[in-house]
């Protein structure tokens, strides 16, 4: 089916969805509460996906860690990490690095040119409200969507005004500082304006007082880390809202750098804006991102030059709905985007890159009755040269138990995903294939989830979910050709994820627990030519068959302990299985006090990393370090609620 096919197909099956709803709309009987969805909100439309959303609690109590710190104890997400300050990268159920998308306010900030996030980058502090989508998503957030989305947010400050300046110290001479402020103000009788502007800088010297940790040496780095957050809004009483984001980075890290002849120096910026305009159900949204590489080895002077900017424009339209004679509702976000790349890359063939890419999609959300909820979802991505695989996607979810004290929802979706080819993998010289094909994929994924109160006021979660996501194309870059690139693997990616939590509150004290589990079973499944089908059955590399993490809190009043627990298991660091990496676990406790003045409070916040002084590998023969420890204070000038961001559950 050609490009224009599936356009005329995607046309068609729109304005059918548009008209039926229509004609069903009455006005004669009640119907269910309504649900508010504006601007670009995609966990909306993902009816039948497991979403976790990370609460402000979490969020205050790590937001001197970068989302990686995070995300390793509360998600089963695998994480590859070189060291403090170092490239950090993702596997998310079972897939590789390039196959989850990270969304800031709704725009995949990815890397174009690797097609991946150094997630030790993205400091917890840099955003207000976190979620993790599992599971394909590309039919709602577009490309790299394969295993999953990471979505970060910025939110409206609401009656608020703060001021807050934080430092931390660490052992090896690491340190930080944050400065944050956030801020809210009625201009009018019309319009008022809210907003943040925050800052932070880390230093990560990595003074290890040893070499070597069992005769595996530790890799020297060190690493500056420097960003500037902006976000405003301006809000109307006749529903409409004006938002400017602006994140600015600077990260400069040098590996080994006492040794001139060794040496790397690694230097990345970005500069990330965005506006956006909503006015009742539609809303427009444009953003100019730079991504800025540079390179170098030994004295520095020959420096590999890489940067690439994106343009975007967005316009998406809400409709509604209300099925009255059936007592039900459906929501529908009709939307395109458009998006333009220019890269200037050192290693590439041509000295300018220029591709153009476009997305048409269909997002439904039908409120069946108070039980039932499904989503429909359609898109079709549009590329410069490729033809990207029309992607659909089908969920739903179910109430098997409705009760106060106790419910149980069946969970399960059917999504099509896809990953177009990343620059480097197109245009780099010699090793680059401009034929490469986007990879394509199926997931499938079921789940249960719980919910009960007991009369004690204890509230217990749990969810259960099983996946099946067959890859094809996936792109390897085989060893056996100097590394080109080609299409020469399918991958089954299989798994059962497992997670539970539990809190209960004793008026001055509460306490909680939050525990999961994953055992992933990613292997090739097939190989394209004969020089890779050693590899088929095998295990991808750097990703854990079984992993788990356990987190759990007791409070008492301003005071808190948070003891957790990360657990590893063994990781293949070869294609053909022969090399692994040991499995490790790894225990960390954090003791913070908040201390409130009339105007002012302070938190104090200590913590102690891998307490047992754990020896383990992320990469082969480079050791990590052992036990460290770190010490941190914010004081907060706030006017407006009285809420310690401690206690916000």
């Amino acid at each position: 089916m050609t490009i224009y096919q599936k356009f005329v197909l995607f046309v068609t099956l729109t304005a059918s969805a548009l008209l039926s709803g229509n004609s069903y709309a009455q006005t004669d009987s009640v119907s269910l509460e309504p649900v508010n969805i504006k601007g670009f909100v995609p966990e909306k439309f993902m009816s039948g996906l497991k979403i976790q959303q990370i609460d402000s609690a979490t969020l205050y109590t790590y937001k001197f860690q970068n989302i990686s710190e995070l995300l390793s104890v509360f998600t089963p997400i695998a994480f590859n990490k070189y060291g403090p300050g170092q490239l950090t990268t993702a596997f998310f159920r079972g897939t590789s690095a390039n196959h989850t998308a990270v969304l800031w306010n709704g725009l995949n900030i990815n890397s174009p040119i690797l097609g991946q996030t150094d997630f030790s980058t993205i400091p917890v502090a840099g955003f207000d409200a976190l979620s993790v989508q599992f599971g394909s998503a590309s039919s709602i957030v577009g490309t790299d969507a394969v295993g999953g989305s990471i979505l970060l947010s910025s939110i409206p400050q609401n009656q608020t005004n703060e001021a807050s300046v934080a430092g931390q110290i660490e052992s090896f001479d690491n340190y930080q500082m944050q400065l944050a402020a956030r801020y809210h103000s009625v201009l009018n009788e019309k319009w008022s304006i809210s907003g943040k502007t925050s800052g932070y800088f880390n230093r990560m010297n990595n003074h290890f007082p040893y070499r070597e940790r069992r005769e595996y040496a530790l890799l020297p780095a060190e690493a500056d880390q420097k960003g500037l957050i902006q976000d405003i809004f301006l809000t109307s009483k006749n529903d409409q809202e004006i938002s400017a984001h602006v994140w600015l980075t600077g990260n400069k890290l040098v590996t080994s750098p006492a040794n001139l002849a060794g040496r790397e120096l690694t230097l990345t910026e970005a500069y990330r804006t965005m506006l956006r305009y909503r006015i009742r159900d539609l809303t427009l949204r444009t953003a100019w991102v730079r991504d800025v590489i540079d390179y170098a080895k030994g004295d520095f002077k020959n420096v590999d030059h890489a940067v690439t900017d994106k343009f975007s424009t967005r316009a998406e339209q809400d409709f509604t709905w209300n099925l009255n004679n059936l007592g039900s509702n459906i929501y529908v976000k009709a939307g395109a985007e458009w998006t333009h790349y220019r890269t200037s890359v050192a290693g590439y063939e041509k000295p300018l890159i220029t591709e153009d890419r476009a997305d048409i999609y269909l997002l439904t959300r039908w409120q069946a009755n108070r039980r039932l909820v499904v989503s429909l979802n359609l898109r079709q991505a549009l590329v410069t040269g490729y033809n990207p695989p029309f992607t659909p996607s089908i969920g739903s979810e179910y109430q098997l138990f409705q009760r106060n004290s106790y419910q149980l929802k069946l969970k399960g979706s059917l999504a099509r995903s896809y990953r177009v080819p990343t620059l480097n993998e197109r245009y780099w010289a010699i090793l680059g294939n401009p034929d490469i094909k986007p990879e394509s994929g199926w997931n499938k994924e079921i789940g249960l989830e719980q919910s009960l109160k007991s009369t004690f006021g204890d509230v217990f979660t749990a969810s259960i979910t099983g996946y099946h996501n067959r890859v094809k194309d996936w792109t390897y870059w085989n060893p056996m050709k100097n590394y080109r690139v080609e299409n020469l693997q399918q991958v089954l990616a299989r798994g059962l994820e497992l997670q539970l939590s539990w809190r209960r509150d004793f008026g001055a004290a509460k306490s909680g627990l939050n525990f999961n589990y994953a055992w992933n079973k990613s292997v090739q499944e097939k190989a394209y030519d004969a020089y890779s089908v050693d590899v088929i059955g095998k295990q991808l590399r750097f990703v854990p068959l079984h992993s788990a993490g356990l987190n759990t809190f007791f409070q008492y009043k301003n005071m808190r302990l948070t003891a957790q627990v990360q657990s590893v298991g063994k990781r293949y660091i070869t294609f053909d299985n022969s090399t692994f990496l040991k499995e490790y676990a790894l225990v960390h406790l954090i003791g913070e006090v908040t201390i409130p003045l009339s105007a002012v409070y302070l938190r104090v916040q200590g913590q102690i990393n891998n307490v047992s002084n754990t020896f383990y590998l992320n990469t082969q023969n480079n050791a990590m370090p052992g036990r460290s420890f770190a010490i941190n204070m914010v004081a907060a000038f706030r006017k407006g609620p009285k809420r310690l961001p401690i206690l916000e559950n």
